[in-house]
């Protein structure tokens, strides 16, 4: 290497150590700030006036908001020493003022605070957060009611925050909000209750019958694969537990429907959900619900999940087929057996090491025979239904 390189080479490390030691004094220098700013925040909340006290929790955001620009690592720093500095308990107050702004704002930070830290959730609803949020999910404005959605979700998403607010009342203007809220409320408000169902600790069930035909609607409208239709299907599946909940989907328009096109569409979770709904239904009253589940065209599609469905989706599949058959005691008949016959014609076919791959091959192919035979049926039924365009003479 010759001189004038080896120089140039120097020259480049020079530049880039020099560029660091910058960029860390820079970095310092924010913080330093940053530390003043958390201080005054606090100082503002805790002794201001009104006035002060929305400037500091707006101050809060964008505190939060920088940090996040800069990294992850230095918002969820921020947010612990925002939590730190006693910020918490004040916004809180803020909930109840009579002020709007006041409301709006205090919201806000405290979303801020609490989105990925565990801490500042449980210090929001140890503060007395809880009641005060379901005040304002009874509100008409629907912005306050959108972001009281929002934070019951947050903080309910914290296993310590469960059971209190599943026993604040919060659950049944959840439901409400299911027929009545925004876009963004319905999907804040079905996330908060499918966390809120996740808690063992709840002294009563969160959900009654009157959540079963809005959570049919927006599982109609949705994605059969999304999490937000595994977290619907969740909930139903948890419904369908009750006679009344299983009166409910029965009676919602198109509800059986909805969950037979979940088990054919949906992703692992919201078949294996889709499913047990079903099957709970068909073993409270085979009698009642047999035919219903039978006439919305569900074999096919219950075939396909005894092949393609997670372990328990393919028990309760199995399980659900015995129960929709004529004389469910034959046995022989039972999908388990159809299995074996299979994989025993595949292995003499094509020799045991290919057997399971042309049993699964050959059964897809029995699924996709009977969807086309099932669909064929329902076409005809809709053709017989048609009522006649001729005008009576």
């Amino acid at each position: 290497m010759g001189q004038e390189e080896q120089s140039s080479v120097g020259v480049g490390e020079e530049e880039e150590e020099t560029r660091e030691v910058v960029e860390k004094e820079e970095v310092e220098t924010w913080n330093q700030r940053k530390q003043t700013l958390i201080l005054e925040i606090s100082s503002k909340l805790i002794h201001g006036d009104l006035e002060a006290k929305i400037e500091a929790a707006r101050d809060i955001r964008n505190l939060v908001r920088k940090s996040s620009s800069s990294s992850s690592s230095s918002s969820s720093k921020t947010r612990s020493k925002l939590g730190a500095a006693g910020v918490i308990s004040p916004l809180v107050l803020m909930l109840c003022s009579p002020n709007p702004d006041a409301r709006q704002v205090s919201l806000l930070a405290l979303l801020n605070l609490a989105v990925r830290n565990e801490r500042n959730k449980v210090k929001i609803v140890t503060a007395g957060a809880v009641p005060p949020l379901v005040e304002l999910l009874k509100f008409e404005n629907g912005s306050l009611r959108d972001l009281a959605t929002a934070a019951i979700l947050t903080l309910s998403a914290a296993a310590l925050n469960k059971p209190i607010i599943a026993d604040s009342g919060a659950a049944p203007l959840l439901v409400e909000i299911l027929s009545s809220g925004s876009v963004q409320g319905k999907v804040d408000a079905v996330t908060a209750l499918h966390n809120l169902s996740t808690c063992k600790e709840n002294s009563t069930d969160i959900l009654d019958a009157t959540a079963v035909p809005p959570l049919i609607n927006l599982l109609k409208e949705c994605k059969k694969y999304s999490k937000f239709a595994e977290k619907t299907t969740a909930l139903l599946e948890i419904l369908s537990n009750s006679e009344e909940g299983r009166v409910a989907i029965s009676n919602s328009d198109g509800g059986i429907l909805t969950l037979v096109e979940t088990v054919e569409d949906g992703s692992l979770m919201s078949t294996e959900h889709a499913v047990g709904a079903l099957l709970s239904m068909c073993q409270s009253c085979r009698d009642k619900y047999r035919e219903l589940i039978l006439n919305e065209g569900a074999v096919p599609g219950l075939l396909r999940l005894t092949v393609d469905g997670t372990a328990e989706a393919r028990e309760r599949a199995r399980t659900l087929l015995d129960l929709l058959r004529d004389s469910p005691q034959q046995k022989q008949l039972a999908s388990s057996v159809l299995e074996r016959i299979v994989y025993d014609i595949a292995t003499r076919v094509d020799g045991a090491d290919k057997a399971a791959e042309t049993a699964k091959r050959l059964l897809q192919d029995m699924v996709k025979r009977s969807m086309e035979h099932s669909m064929s049926c329902i076409q005809q039924r809709a053709a017989s239904c048609t009522p006649s365009n001729t005008q009576p003479t």
